[in-house]
């Protein structure tokens, strides 16, 4: 206890409360200017939008050194995306196959093995269209659902063989 008349502890709560103060008005400036980061590189990228038809080969995320994309790309990637994991689509556009980064609401729906119409911006997909018919976002399957397609597998695995010799 202080000789001055407040406690220590509401001093100590204070001081917390307006370092919790404090640490919310950072984070909301740096919020905002990564909304305005965000505004332009979206402008940028549906500035240099087109469309490409393209049959995709293999769809994965990966790390971006192991993703195949082309060294100039890796090398100005900065460090904490490195580590990052990225939905990476492999296709073949005209006569060539090159490597693509997919936006993340986009990568489910790109269906494999099928030829698409794609919105791309350099190496970057950001919308699918199905040139045949219509692309549909495969549907998520429940923690549940998933917990009974492993319990099925494995009771189709564990099942003996029928024995051909029948004992007497």
């Amino acid at each position: 206890m202080n000789s001055g008349g407040i406690p220590t502890v509401t001093i100590v709560l204070i001081v917390i409360a307006a370092v919790l103060v404090g640490g919310i008005i950072v984070l909301y400036i740096l919020g905002k200017r990564a909304e305005k980061k965000k505004a332009a590189q979206d402008e940028q990228i549906a500035a240099a939008a087109q469309q490409i038809t393209m049959l995709v080969i293999d769809k994965k995320k990966m790390h971006i050194k192991d993703s195949g994309l082309p060294q100039a790309v890796i090398a100005q990637t900065p460090k904490l995306a490195k580590l990052a994991k990225l939905p990476i689509v492999k296709a073949k556009v005209g006569p060539r196959i090159m490597t693509f980064i997919a936006e993340e609401s986009v990568f489910e729906m790109i269906p494999l093995k099928k030829e698409v119409k794609a919105t791309v911006s350099g190496l970057y997909i950001t919308g699918v269209k199905g040139i045949r018919g219509t692309i549909e976002a495969p549907k998520k399957k429940s923690f549940r659902q998933k917990l009974m397609d492993k319990a099925n597998q494995y009771r189709a695995q564990s099942k003996p063989a029928p024995d051909k010799k029948k004992k007497k």
